[in-house]
């Protein structure tokens, strides 16, 4: 689930912005941060209705996965620790849950379980099988930095990666308008929006590695 690479204000550039690896002391910054700026999107409000409930469950999900990632794969953010950036290597066969996934997210999700099990379901029916790609599972800017060009250079500093070893990127879109700035990033639509039960549409998109100049 993305959130908006907002784009760059007046007098800003990717280039301005710098991005450092995470460690796991950003843990609980970074866990914050996702949850601020996911709060109100449409998915996040089929998932939990009640808006203090997610203000108070949030955190404790995302970290599942910033942790997951910040062992298995890449964590993105910036020195201010405002925005985050969280890739997942996966395939060519497809990618398993971290241990004691399930559990654990039965204990942070508590009575809403069954929306966030659908949602996984959902997501895991329609993720690229049979090719190696990186999963952009969570892109999210703090509210009061975005429009800084932050969430562009997130991006930028991975595909830089990705287009070098030549491997495709992969993420689902919270939403049209997020589609909208993916599709400004190379991104293409991946099949048919996902529809959850009940509940809003996910995009999910496919970036090919582009080959660099003089490849």
């Amino acid at each position: 689930m993305t959130g908006h690479p907002a784009p760059a204000g007046p007098g800003t550039s990717q280039h301005d912005v710098a991005v450092v690896r995470a460690t796991g002391a950003d843990l609980a910054v970074l866990s914050q941060v996702i949850a601020g700026a996911f709060c109100d999107l449409a998915v996040s409000q089929w998932l939990i209705p009640d808006r203090a409930a997610r203000r108070a469950i949030f955190p404790a999900y995302f970290a599942l996965y910033v942790e997951h990632a910040l062992e298995q794969g890449l964590v993105y953010t910036t020195p201010g620790r405002d925005a985050t950036a969280v890739w997942i290597p996966t395939g060519p066969g497809p990618a398993g849950p971290p241990e004691g996934y399930s559990a654990r997210v039965a204990d942070v999700t508590g009575p809403w379980l069954g929306r966030f099990e659908a949602f996984d379901a959902a997501l895991d029916r329609r993720h690229p099988a049979g090719l190696a790609h990186h999963h952009l599972a969570l892109l999210a800017v703090r509210w009061t930095r975005q429009g800084h060009g932050i969430g562009t250079a997130l991006l930028h500093a991975h595909h830089t990666v990705l287009d070098r070893d030549g491997l495709p990127a992969y993420l689902e879109a919270s939403g049209l308008d997020t589609r909208q700035l993916y599709l400004r990033h190379g991104y293409t639509d991946h099949g048919p929006p996902i529809q959850l039960p009940g509940g809003p549409r996910m995009y999910p998109m496919i970036r090919p590695p582009r080959r660099r100049h003089g490849g």
